[in-house]
């Protein structure tokens, strides 16, 4: 079975984190115990939190602002950690400081603003990822071997879920427009960039959802269609928890992926010639995989990743700007 490299083995860097909440905690614990990477500085926007989070994490810099953050000489990659909506903004500002950059998922608000982005990056010659951690973790990778020897045969189907139970609360990123709310760019990214890996860019898109009272969408379904006969049927919701498990079916067998599928997790392996398997995934953290791809590429002097492309983010999210037009989702500004 595939081995992912050990996130300890990648080559030190030094990390800035900019935005200072729940995910930008799990990514400095995740590079704090499992790699060899300094975390040097912390931006926010609010003193104190700035302050608090740095004392958490063992930081030895604060500042008040993300403009002081990448210009930080100390710092040589910048983790991008605020609402979507300010994903561009924060990212163009690092690139014009020189940083390289990992980005949260979603990338940005949609395509446009990510080709802007990686055109910037390109002409800085900085590197620049997105922060979708499932692709670097063990699981997948190992998922990808399972498929790749043909032992499910011809994959025709991938389903995958991601719902969260949320309580309504307009002044949540989840549910403000002006901050790219909605359930598909927080949590439908996983099982979309899920199917994407797995089967590629799509030949066509079709969606239903359902809006929450702030007009962005709680609830949407999706069957994205590839070459003749593969489907990938995928739902996202912020009103209920769903498994969030994914089943990855084929022509002589299939795959169920426990929940949650994106972190790391375990697969059964179930063939129609009766032979079944499984993979078991220890542990649960799985921050520390992406942070370490960032680590590699940019010691090897490359401004992207070859197992997550400037082209499959930009892919991703045309995908989701075409769910997105399709259950009549818009932000402001857009």
């Amino acid at each position: 079975m595939a081995r992912t490299e050990d996130p300890r083995t990648a080559p030190p860097i030094r990390w800035g984190i900019l935005g200072a909440g729940n995910i930008a905690a799990s990514f400095a614990d995740a590079v704090r115990e499992h790699t060899r990477a300094q975390l040097v500085a912390v931006g926010s926007r609010n003193r104190d939190r700035a302050e608090r989070f740095a004392t958490a994490h063992g930081i030895p810099t604060t500042h008040v602002g993300y403009r002081q953050l990448v210009e930080d000489p100390q710092v040589d990659a910048v983790y991008v950690a605020t609402p979507h909506s300010e994903h561009r903004e924060n990212a163009l500002l690092a690139i014009r400081a020189g940083k390289h950059l990992l980005v949260e998922k979603a990338f940005t608000r949609n395509a446009a603003e990510a080709r802007e982005v990686f055109d910037a990056a390109r002409e800085a010659g900085v590197f620049v990822m997105e922060a979708m951690w499932t692709r670097f973790l063990p699981h997948v990778a190992a998922l990808h071997q399972v498929i790749d020897a043909g032992e499910i045969g011809d994959v025709v189907n991938v389903s995958a879920d991601h719902g969260q139970a949320f309580a309504f609360d307009p002044a949540s990123r989840l549910f403000a427009p002006e901050l790219a709310g909605g359930a598909l760019l927080d949590l439908g990214v996983y099982p979309v960039s899920f199917a994407h890996d797995l089967l590629g860019v799509p030949d066509a898109v079709r969606a239903v959802g359902a809006l929450t009272e702030t007009g962005v969408d709680g609830q949407v379904s999706i069957v994205l269609s590839f070459g003749e006969r593969a489907q990938a049927t995928l739902s996202t919701t912020l009103w209920a928890k769903t498994p969030t498990v994914a089943l990855i079916s084929g022509t002589e067998g299939h795959i169920q992926v426990a929940g949650s599928f994106y972190a790391p997790t375990s697969f059964r392996v179930q063939r129609t010639d009766g032979r079944v398997w499984t993979f078991d995934q220890p542990g649960r953290k799985g921050l520390q995989f992406e942070a370490a791809e960032v680590a590699r590429r940019v010691a090897a002097g490359e401004t992207e990743s070859p197992r997550l492309t400037w082209a499959d983010t930009l892919a991703v999210m045309e995908t989701m700007d075409e769910v997105r037009r399709q259950v009549g989702v818009v932000y402001p500004g857009e």
